[in-house]
């Protein structure tokens, strides 16, 4: 990985992008005040040098009957490399996963998972995590609610 070097008017795109990944190039160009050939050109490095990943749709689960999330922490038995990796490979696969984190401390991995009820969500967890050789201890954590903040704004304010 790289740290890029950004200018004022890709920390501004970038800022724009993330308050609306839909803006129009024109309207991007009208926002920060500059050509929307310089925008179409900047997005392409931006987007060749890994800064945009990608673009998403955000989905609303309530609207699709995801009425449960939950935040299900992981320890595994053994921590080598490899069986790391053949969770994490696995993890990403299961239905209703829509997040995993893979991290330091007293847990190896976090999923977010979305469930259409508590008994859903009950079979996810003895059906593909307590049942999975390679998981010695879950931990399910109901979220009630979820807001996305703006860290990216002020991130990318400072970099």
């Amino acid at each position: 990985m790289q740290n890029l070097d950004l200018d004022r008017i890709d920390r501004a795109l970038l800022r724009a992008l993330s308050s609306n990944a839909r803006a129009s190039g024109a309207a991007l160009a009208a926002s920060l005040g500059v050509a929307e050939s310089t925008v179409s050109l900047r997005l392409r490095r931006l987007q060749a040098n890994g800064a945009i990943r990608g673009y998403r749709v955000e989905l609303d689960p309530d609207v699709l009957g995801a009425t449960v999330q939950a935040l299900i922490a992981i320890r595994l038995v053994k921590h080598a490399r490899a069986e790391i990796e053949a969770f994490r490979r696995t993890a990403t696969t299961l239905p209703g996963v829509v997040s995993l984190f893979h991290m330091a401390g007293a847990d190896d991995f976090l999923l977010h998972v979305l469930a259409r009820d508590s008994g859903e969500l009950r079979e996810f967890v003895l059906t593909h995590l307590t049942g999975h050789p390679a998981v010695a201890h879950t931990e399910t954590n109901l979220i009630f609610e979820h807001a996305d903040a703006d860290g990216w704004q002020g991130f990318l304010d400072g970099a």
